[in-house]
């Protein structure tokens, strides 16, 4: 560049002067559109915080918490590339946090094992699932505070041997399982003499193996068992005066954010503004709301 300084100072030729300025122009303009292609691809791998929008990850298939309908009806949301729409629990909360933010909300459905490499991808930029902020997911993400807290139960057939236990003992013998990549799956090993089936993808899929005799039980958390037992008359929700032990994080459920994420503060701050009494009265809602095949 320093050369075409000097040689451009030193023509004697109108012409070749004239040459010179649009090659030096050509020449700054590419340097200066290079500069800044690398500088924009920089900052947007990095972070999603200076879009307009509010990315969610949820599998759109754990009620109450999050399911799939076919309209906006109780408000639900509509999905990112679908014709179908988001609601339940999450959905809420979602939509609370994203208009703290300033942010529109998208919904991107996404199957439970793919939320936290689609969060760490960048494809979302939350998710909000259902999820629990156990000792295993903080070595790859970041938690906010818990926005609910719920125990965990076992949904089996109504009527069945197993209805009225008071134990997890009594499952002794009993085909159980639990979701796939869950710490729910992890506790049944807590049974003495449990018959532990293959982990399932997800809830529709285990209420479809209750209902079919091929499980005698799943474990899940109380909120999806009322949602079970509301949905199909054939399903008893089994709550137990000896359960299962757990952590505070495994039946805690947070938002998920990227590690270092610039939302994590403000995030916090506003499920600080919801109040446990409106937590309560929106899972009380979902459970009311939801479409009878989630």
């Amino acid at each position: 560049m320093w050369s075409a300084f000097f040689t451009l100072k030193n023509c004697k030729k109108r012409k070749k002067c004239e040459d010179m300025r649009r090659k030096l122009a050509a020449l700054i303009s590419a340097v200066a559109i290079g500069t800044t292609l690398l500088t924009g691809c920089g900052s947007g791998a990095k972070t999603g915080e200076e879009s307009s929008t509010f990315r969610v990850g949820l599998e759109c298939g754990y009620a109450p918490f999050n399911w799939t309908q076919m309209d906006d009806s109780n408000g639900g949301v509509k999905i990112d590339g679908s014709a179908e729409y988001a609601g339940g629990y999450d959905v809420e909360i979602a939509k609370k946090i994203a208009e703290g933010l300033g942010k529109e909300l998208v919904i991107v459905k996404t199957e439970w094992d793919g939320l936290v490499p689609a969060l760490t991808s960048g494809k979302i930029d939350a998710i909000i699932a259902g999820m629990s902020p156990t000792a295993e997911r903080k070595e790859t993400i970041d938690f906010s505070d818990n926005y609910y807290k719920s125990d965990l139960v076992m949904v089996v057939k109504k009527g069945g041997i197993y209805e009225n236990a008071t134990s997890i003992q009594d499952f002794s013998g009993a085909k159980v399982t639990a979701q796939l990549n869950t710490f729910h799956y992890t506790v049944i090993d807590q049974i003495n003499g449990v018959e532990k089936q293959s982990a399932m993808d997800n809830f529709p899929a285990m209420r479809v193996a209750l209902e079919s005799g091929m499980i005698d039980g799943y474990v899940s958390e109380r909120p999806e068992g009322v949602s079970a037992t509301n949905a199909n008359p054939n399903f008893a929700m089994v709550e137990f005066e000896e359960g299962f032990e757990t952590s505070d994080d495994d039946t805690a459920i947070a938002v998920g954010l990227r590690k270092e994420s610039l939302w994590t503060a403000n995030v916090n701050e506003i499920l600080k503004g919801i109040s446990e009494e409106e937590r309560t009265t929106i899972m009380d809602t979902a459970i009311v709301n939801q479409p009878a095949a989630n």
